[in-house]
């Protein structure tokens, strides 16, 4: 199933790294201490603009600043790939989004998203705050695997595997966003056809575990075959320029604060 549906306005890149981030702790590898602010990756995130609607992709430790080095004043919707730490930690930081706009948050992900969450942040679903904005105010939607909307955008779930757990990406028109994850099925690959841009999961050249390592992120991009392919969650032992001059054309690494805009 191929779902074309509404192409975003603007995209940004709000965060590039692992799960570590980049600078680490304690490392003085060459990419730690580049120069280049293209080397300086925070957790990985994303800010969709499209039909009106401004969709935040997972919530890292950095949102804060994510949000504030980008001018990201209004979120209408959370959507969750999966409830990993540097995926879901930032959570709090949406009581901010509740003050600005006066309303609850909407967080939406799978069933199993979810609860992960509500049991990593039970204070936010308790009711005994001692003042409304000590907690974020949520409402909390399940998805599954089929198109669902989010105000007047169409969003289709891209379901894949990120070692032994099911994760989702998410399709917007002919943009897709697929990030943590080392095995998309078939059945997903239908539904990433027809792209002119994909962000796509690309840890390290070393194999792993749970993540595409470049190599095998290539070899999936060019299988989906998008007019233009950026790799994200980038650990440290990937430099930016050296590695983008290593890619075939149509393929790039990612960086914080990339923006993308379609006409």
């Amino acid at each position: 199933m191929t779902l074309r549906g509404d192409t975003p306005e603007e995209v940004i890149v709000l965060g590039s790294g692992t799960s570590h981030g980049v600078p680490m702790i304690g490392c003085d590898c060459r990419v730690c201490t580049s120069a280049d602010p293209r080397d300086r990756r925070t957790r990985t995130s994303l800010f969709v603009r499209t039909a009106g609607v401004r969709i935040l992709i997972d919530t890292s430790p950095e949102l804060r600043l994510q949000c504030v080095a980008h001018g990201i004043k209004m979120v209408d919707v959370v959507l969750y790939t999966h409830h990993h730490a540097d995926h879901v930690v930032g959570l709090d930081d949406l009581r901010r989004f509740n003050w600005l706009m006066r309303t609850h948050m909407v967080v939406r992900g799978t069933v199993e998203t979810l609860e992960r969450v509500r049991r990593m942040f039970p204070y936010a679903f308790a009711d005994d705050a001692d003042y409304p904005s000590a907690k974020p105010s949520l409402v909390m939607e399940p998805i599954s695997d089929v198109p669902f909307q989010v105000g007047a955008a169409t969003v289709l779930p891209i379901p894949m595997m990120h070692g032994k757990l099911p994760v989702l990406g998410f399709r917007f028109g002919r943009f897709a966003y697929c990030t943590d994850c080392n095995f998309i099925p078939a059945e997903s690959l239908d539904r990433l056809k027809g792209l002119d841009v994909l962000i796509l999961d690309a840890l390290r050249r070393r194999p792993h575990p749970t993540h595409f390592n470049l190599e095998q992120a290539v070899e999936m991009a060019q299988r989906i075959g998008a007019e233009r392919t950026y790799f994200t969650h980038i650990a440290h032992e990937l430099g930016h320029e050296e590695t983008n001059a290593d890619l075939p054309d149509g393929m790039a690494l990612s960086c914080d604060g990339l923006t993308l805009t379609f006409d």
